[in-house]
C-alpha cells in the first residue's frame, strides 16, 4: 500500500478527466432538498457533495439494481428464442462513498459468488473502481466500530481518501485497481504529506462513533443461535410494521424475487427485483404454508441472518453499522439500541479500539 496527496482542485480535475474519457462517475450528489444527498452519476465535480450528509440509500444499486432484466424471450415458429443480457459493463468510478457502504460491497461478493457466480454482479464489480472517503461519523445511529469496522475502514475500497491539511486528502492506494487509476492520472497526485492531520481526523471520528454503541457485535452469534425462542423477539417485534424500509436502505440486504413479465403476446422478460424477508409473503410456499408467518419470526430472522447465520457461513457479519435502518424505520426499531440489549444478555465485551 502506498500513499499520495490529492488536493480538492486536483480531485475536481480527476473527475473531469474521467468524464472526458467516457467513464461514469458516481458520487454523493446534490438533489432538490439541500438537507439530502444521493449517490448518482454526476456530470461535473460541482454536483458532488463529498462532505455532505450520508445518502439515504447506499451505492449497492450500482451493482445490484432494484430491478433488472436477466433474459428476454420471444416465441418463434420452431420454439422459444432466449436472448441473453450483457454481463460486461462500461467503466465507472464510485467516488466519495462512505466506508460503511464500501465494506458492504465486498461482504456481498461472498454470497454473490457462493454456490453460483452472479455474472451481472461481478460484471459491474470488475468494471468499477471505488474511491472511498473517511467519515466524520454521521449521528447517534452510526455503529460501524461495534461491527469490527470504523469510519476510516479500508475494506472494499481501491483508494481511501482521508481529509488532511487544508483542501487536501491523504490518498491510500489499496489495490491494483487503485494503483492503475493513480498511474493513469499521475499528474493529479502529489507526494504524501499531512499525515498527522489525517491521523487526528481518524482518531476523532473513531472515538465519536465508538461512543454510540460500545459493544462487540461479533460476539453475539452464539447467544442468538441459542436463544431462538427468547421472549425478547416477541417484545421487540410488536413495534415492527413489516414494511421493509430497513431492507430498502440497507447496503448489505440482498434478497430478491424473480418474475416473468410479458411484453406482448409473443415475448417477455425475466426480471430480478429487490425483495425483503420482512414481507409477509416472502416465505409463503406454493401450498400456502408460511414457515415465518408472524412478524416476530420475520424480525428475528433479520437479526439472526445478519449476526449469526451469515457469519457462520461466510465468516463475517452481514452489517456495516451504517445506521440507515434505524433512521428509516417508521416504528422506531433502533438496531443499535436492540444490539445493545442483546449484548447485555450475551455478556458481549466492549471493543478494545482501533479500526480495520
Amino acid at each position: 500500500m502506498s500513499t499520495r496527496i490529492l488536493t480538492k482542485a486536483d480531485l475536481a480535475g480527476l473527475v473531469a478527466d474521467l468524464l472526458s474519457a467516457g467513464t461514469r462517475v458516481v458520487a454523493p450528489a446534490r438533489v432538490d432538498n439541500p438537507q439530502v444527498a444521493a449517490y448518482r452519476p454526476i456530470a461535473s465535480f460541482d454536483e458532488a457533495r463529498l462532505d455532505g450528509p450520508l445518502p439515504p440509500r447506499s451505492p449497492k444499486e450500482f451493482f445490484l439494481p432494484p430491478t433488472e432484466v436477466l433474459l428476454r424471450w420471444q416465441k418463434k415458429k420452431d420454439g422459444i428464442e432466449l436472448q441473453e443480457v450483457a454481463t460486461e459493463h462500461p467503466k465507472q468510478v464510485i467516488l466519495g462513498a462512505r466506508p460503511c457502504d464500501v465494506a458492504a460491497v465486498e461482504i456481498l461478493d461472498k454470497v454473490m459468488g457462493w454456490d453460483y457466480r452472479d455474472e451481472l454482479w461481478f460484471g459491474r464489480r470488475e468494471a468499477t473502481t471505488i474511491v472511498s472517503l473517511a467519515c466524520r461519523g454521521v449521528d447517534k445511529s452510526c455503529f460501524c466500530t461495534a461491527v469490527g469496522s470504523g469510519p476510516d475502514a479500508q475494506k472494499g475500497a481501491d483508494i481511501l481518501l482521508v481529509p488532511s491539511d487544508g483542501d487536501a486528502y491523504l490518498a491510500q492506494i489499496l489495490t491494483p485497481k487503485g494503483q492503475a487509476l493513480v498511474e493513469a492520472h499521475a499528474q493529479r497526485f502529489g507526494e504524501a504529506s499531512g499525515a498527522e492531520a489525517a491521523k487526528s481526523f481518524r482518531e476523532a471520528a473513531t472515538r465519536k462513533v465508538a461512543s454510540n454503541l460500545p459493544i462487540e457485535a461479533t460476539k453475539l452469534s452464539g447467544w442468538l443461535a441459542d436463544n431462538y425462542e427468547h421472549e425478547l423477539w416477541k417484545r421487540l417485534a410488536m413495534r415492527c410494521h413489516g414494511c421493509g424500509a430497513c431492507a430498502a436502505v440497507c447496503p448489505t440486504c440482498h434478497c430478491f424475487d424473480i418474475v416473468d413479465e410479458p411484453e406482448g403476446i409473443d415475448r417477455g422478460v425475466r426480471r430480478r427485483n429487490w425483495d425483503t424477508c420482512q414481507a409477509g409473503k416472502f416465505t409463503v410456499h406454493a401450498s400456502g404454508h408460511n414457515p415465518r408467518g408472524t412478524q416476530n419470526e420475520r424480525f428475528r430472522q433479520r437479526v439472526l441472518h445478519k449476526f449469526s447465520i451469515y457469519p457462520k457461513r461466510f465468516g463475517e457479519l452481514l452489517c456495516t453499522g451504517c445506521g440507515r435502518c434505524a433512521r428509516a424505520c417508521p416504528a422506531g426499531m433502533d438496531l443499535p439500541e436492540i444490539l445493545g440489549q442483546i449484548a447485555k444478555l450475551a455478556g458481549a465485551g466492549v471493543p478494545t479500539g482501533g479500526t480495520k
